[in-house]
């Protein structure tokens, strides 16, 4: 580990909880001494009272060791505000319904911010029954690939991994999904409206400039031999 709980963290957390420095030494069972040596840098609680220290503030150890601290006034948080969060040395994909505090071999890993889709991150969507049938148009090389699609509804979210030298594609449920988001290792998060995805499938490689015209001159010379 390489942080540690400050004297300024833990000072700050105590006026905020309205603590005065002997109540929290009180329930710590320390001296206030000990507690006002640690929020004037002139020493460290030993790694057993960090427990305690999370506990007296209602907060995570993770919380207390990172200097931020978690207010999550929806408990019941929309599945369509989901954030997820990737650890860049193993991989490792984490869902949270709200803000939280998580860190993954040792390094604190930060909400991903979704961007719209664009020309180099394509996702075409088509409906199949009661499926929706994710196709994206990027490489799936071990260097440079998709990671995973997920699909959120105001109540669930669906997700499916992939994996370099596959496919980029995925099938999801429809029952109620309303946003559509997939992760490139080198890119970060994308995120698409499953309508959008449809419309653009249909103005996109099945509508092509070129695919017309090769369906008229198809229809011009088949048409050409049935008449003959």
């Amino acid at each position: 580990m390489n942080q540690y709980v400050t004297g300024t963290v833990i000072k700050e957390l105590r006026e905020k909880n309205k603590m005065t420095q002997l109540q929290l030494a009180q329930k710590l069972g320390v001296s206030d001494k000990s507690v006002s040596k640690w929020e004037n840098f002139r020493g460290y609680p030993d790694i057993t009272l960090l427990e305690p220290i999370a506990d007296a503030f209602r907060i995570s150890v993770a919380e207390l060791i990172s200097g931020n601290t978690i207010h999550n006034a929806n408990v019941s948080a929309n599945m369509l505000r989901s954030t997820f969060y990737v650890c860049p040395v193993c991989g490792n994909v984490i869902h949270s319904m709200g803000e939280a505090a998580i860190h993954c071999h040792g390094i604190q890993l930060r909400p991903l911010e979704a961007e719209q889709t664009d020309e180099g991150h394509m996702a075409f969507i088509e409906r199949v029954e009661d499926e929706y049938y994710v196709q994206i148009d990027h490489s799936m090389t071990k260097e440079h690939y998709i990671s995973f699609v997920a699909a959120a509804s105001s109540d669930g979210m669906q997700m499916v991994k992939l994996y370099p030298e596959g496919s980029a594609e995925a099938r999801v449920k429809i029952r109620g999904v309303r946003r559509i988001f997939f992760y490139c290792n080198r890119d970060g998060l994308f995120s698409i409206d499953p309508v959008k995805g449809i419309d653009d499938k249909e103005r996109g490689y099945d509508d092509s400039q070129e695919r017309r015209e090769l369906e008229r001159a198809a229809d011009l010379l088949f048409g050409g031999k049935k008449s003959c």
